[in-house]
């Protein structure tokens, strides 16, 4: 009997039904630097490549010249569309933006909203996809895409804590530089906030 090669999903699912289930005080939100009562609906994918023991989330670098967040590292995602749900938003972004073909995607939940300070109010996707996938980037919304190891993101050690006035207070933002990109702002905020849901530590136990 040939066994089923081993796969994060089920780990990972544990693991994110555990974290979830608990409270946690003291997320990041960035909602006291909105302006205008702003709050418009988005949606991310947190893409998981199926690697048991080191798993890869799949990055993108916008454009420099978009309107919201140039040039910055994201996951892929964007706005909700009317009748539509966080999940069928962060897959059909991800499609649209790099191809992902969302029956790829073994979606495991959603995670905490984060508020952004230029009004967005973002739900993390998160979900497992296979390895080795041909993405093709869309260059109207893809600079670039890359991969970063997901124990590195839930490391707090592997982020730096910086400061800067912004809208008349001063922000603190988390960062971490991969591979010559610069990981930083809201994307380093949704992986924060993550890490306090699943410890890497536990999602290798549970393997």
């Amino acid at each position: 009997m040939t066994l089923p090669p081993p796969s994060i999903h089920d780990p990972l699912a544990r693991a994110f039904a555990e974290g979830h289930a608990r409270r946690v005080e003291g997320l990041m939100s960035d909602a006291h630097f909105a302006q205008d009562g702003r709050a418009t609906p988005a949606a991310v994918l947190i893409a998981i490549t199926d690697v048991p023991h080191d798993p890869q989330v799949i990055l993108t670098q916008r454009p420099r010249g978009m309107r919201d967040h140039p040039g910055q590292v994201a996951f892929p995602g964007g706005k909700i569309d009317a009748n539509e749900d966080a999940i069928t938003a962060a897959l059909r972004e991800a499609e649209e933006e790099l191809a992902l073909p969302r029956e790829a995607v073994r979606v495991i939940g959603t995670s905490d909203i984060y508020h952004t300070g230029t009004g967005f109010l973002v739900t993390p996707v998160i979900g497992v996809v296979p390895p080795g996938l041909t993405l093709v980037p869309n260059p109207e919304e893809v600079e670039a895409w890359f991969e970063a190891p997901l124990s590195l993101l839930l490391d707090r050690a592997s982020w730096t804590t910086n400061e800067v006035f912004w809208r008349g207070a001063n922000r603190r933002y988390l960062e971490l530089e991969w591979q010559g990109f610069r990981i930083w702002g809201v994307t380093a905020a949704i992986i924060a906030n993550l890490s306090r849901r699943i410890a890497w530590e536990g999602l290798t136990d549970a393997a």
